[in-house]
């Protein structure tokens, strides 16, 4: 089974669900006799049998139902208040079809309309509707001011699906959509330099091409650390959590408690967090998940040696969208290895299979992603388990970041 997320935002860019996207392994390459209930079927089943926290933690999940699996009581497998029914624009809607939808939303399940473009005084599927998405490539937003107004006199949630970009969001903001789906959280947003950004971007990048040389020293590394009383803070209160009696009286001491390998890692997602601490979580999140993924599929995958590098370029690769800037200006100054910067700047290089197949992932292409798969040589049927545990190390390190 294949399995991927992409967030909702509320108004204030914190993350209100998670869209899941599933295909079962051979219906990902196309039709394999299956009947569409018993792909679904199998979907939910998987999902209620992973368990639904690993997959969208304390949020909701949205997922699509065509009217086979609307009309199963599979549906029921998850709990009420996890899950947001979301009805397919091609549904043929007849009598049958609202009786059971009423049922579902007396047993507590939220009804959502997907890509949203029939009259909304006239679909019969409207007042069943808790949410309404509206594609905004399908219906811009100019062409919604008559239907928007009229929702939010009925009291629905409206969904804004497709945003592309913050000017997009503000602008669907003010005209009343309460929750929003799309890369608006992820595409850069050129609005002028930030001189903090850049002074706390060359203070890691100092550290950064310290570590990255063959013999780092400790005494360097303790240097630029002092020189910095936030981050030396942070340091000594990681250290102090895991040194449990131990004494750490120096820096320099709690940087060679650490270790190099550590070290490394903790200062990278230090560096991404900061830099981002004026985005929604959501993106420092997906920075972290691309981290685990990219150094889970390096390991299972012809590329083994490159793990390490396959995991910083996973962690960097949201830094244009962190820092409003293009990648080759986010990445000027960071010391990182040549193969890291071909497939982030210049999306080629060793490494960039393992880059389009996160992307692909991510984007529910699975026939994209299967392709960089065999080029891969890893096993399409493990992916599913690798994007799992790297949703769940995530999760535990920004617990740790809190």
């Amino acid at each position: 089974m294949y399995i991927a997320r992409q967030p909702i935002f509320d108004r204030n860019k914190n993350v209100y669900g998670y869209e899941l996207l599933f295909r079962g392994e051979k219906q990902s390459a196309g039709y394999d006799g299956m009947s569409s209930l018993q792909s679904t079927a199998t979907i939910i089943s998987g999902l209620f049998e992973s368990g639904i926290d690993d997959l969208v933690e304390d949020k909701v999940a949205f997922v699509n139902f065509d009217s086979d699996f609307i009309f199963s009581d599979l549906i029921e497998l998850i709990d009420c208040h996890r899950i947001v029914v979301e009805v397919l624009e091609d549904v043929k809607v007849n009598q049958a079809l609202i009786d059971h939808l009423t049922v579902l939303k007396q047993k507590g399940y939220k009804i959502a309309l997907d890509d949203f473009v029939e009259s909304y005084s006239t679909y019969p599927l409207v007042p069943l509707a808790d949410i309404i998405k509206f594609d905004l490539m399908a219906t811009p937003l100019e062409t919604l001011k008559e239907d928007v107004k009229k929702a939010l006199e009925h009291k629905k949630i409206i969904l804004a699906e497709k945003v592309e970009c913050e000017e997009e969001f503000i602008a669907a903001k003010e005209m009343g959509f309460h929750l929003f789906q799309g890369y608006f959280f992820s595409k850069p947003n050129i609005v002028g330099k930030s001189s903090n950004k850049t002074t706390n971007k060359i203070q890691y990048g100092r550290l950064i091409s310290e570590l990255n040389k063959p013999e780092p020293s400790y005494q360097v590394l303790a240097e630029i650390v002092e020189k910095d009383a936030q981050l030396a803070y942070r340091l000594m209160r990681v250290v102090s959590n895991r040194s449990e009696d131990d004494l750490i009286y120096s820096i320099k001491k709690a940087l060679t408690y650490m270790g190099f390998k550590e070290l490394k890692r903790w200062v990278n997602i230090l560096m991404i967090r900061d830099l981002g601490s004026n985005k929604p979580k959501e993106l420092i999140r997906l920075s972290l998940v691309r981290a685990k993924f990219a150094e889970r599929i390096a390991m299972k995958s012809n590329l083994k040696k490159m793990k390490y590098e396959a995991s910083m370029m996973g962690l960097f690769s949201t830094l244009d969208a962190i820092l409003d800037e293009t990648m080759e200006e986010a990445l000027n100054e960071v010391a990182l290895t040549a193969d890291i910067k071909k497939a982030l700047v210049h999306r080629e290089g060793e490494m960039l299979p393992i880059y389009n197949l996160i992307i692909a992932y991510e984007n529910g292409e699975w026939n994209q992603g299967e392709s960089c798969a065999r080029s891969l040589e890893i096993r399409k049927d493990i992916l599913c388990e690798e994007y799992k545990h790297a949703l769940k190390w995530s999760k535990e390190v920004m617990d740790m970041m809190k």
